[in-house]
């Protein structure tokens, strides 16, 4: 005789459903590739191919990546010498010596920091757009 099926008691051992199907993988030539690469343009491959495969009906992903242009890659590279730079530093000492009382804080300091943070988000925004992400607003 078989046994009936049982239920198990709790789910803490069960795999979790996934939100998302599993990718579908695809193998192509290098030329293959390269054909794709160069008729996406700045979208990613995924991209275009499924908009190739299904036009406007493609759903969108939270995240678009597109090949950087060759003055964004610039840009970051630029930018990317401001790590080296104190300014993370600088900009420490000046909110620890305004904590303490060391600095007064005149209109014109305050002036000078809203004008360095609106510099860093420039920066920031320019280098997560040299990675082909959209910058959020």
């Amino acid at each position: 005789m078989t046994q009936p099926l049982r239920k198990p008691f709790s789910n803490a051992g069960a795999a979790q459903p996934r939100k998302y199907p599993p990718p579908f993988s695809l193998r192509l030539s290098e030329h293959e590739r390269a054909i794709l690469r160069h008729r996406a343009g700045r979208r990613s491959l995924g991209e275009y191919i499924r908009h190739v495969l299904f036009g406007e009906r493609a759903s969108p992903r939270k995240v678009t990546r597109c090949q950087p242009s060759e003055s964004d890659r610039d840009a970051a590279a630029q930018l990317a010498g401001l790590g080296q730079s104190r300014l993370a530093s600088n900009i420490n000492q000046i909110a620890k010596a305004a904590n303490m009382g060391a600095l007064p804080v005149t209109p014109d300091l305050l002036e000078e920091l809203h004008q360095a943070c609106a510099d860093i988000r420039a920066m920031r925004d320019a280098l997560i757009a040299s990675q082909g992400l959209k910058v959020r607003g």
